[in-house]
């Protein structure tokens, strides 16, 4: 699967996997649906680092998931 188009169903992707990633308890501030598909690269951007980093401090996901919480509607 390629993800470099900004599609919703690449959207849905990068989202679920980046809840799972972050060990998100409340899926609801993940739903794919609020967020814009015009931030798509942005969102994709935190996706790849996620993804390199690996491992991740809680300080860390804490912060991704604010960075998150900016793209959201």
């Amino acid at each position: 699967m390629s993800l470099q188009e900004p599609t919703r169903e690449n959207l849905s992707f990068i989202i679920d996997d980046m809840a799972d990633r972050l060990q998100v308890v409340n899926r609801s501030i993940m739903d794919p649906d609020d967020y814009d598909l015009d931030k798509y690269s942005e969102i994709k951007s935190l996706h790849d680092i996620i993804q390199a980093k690996g491992q991740l401090s809680v300080s860390e996901i804490q912060a991704f998931v604010q960075e998150l919480g900016n793209y959201r509607k």
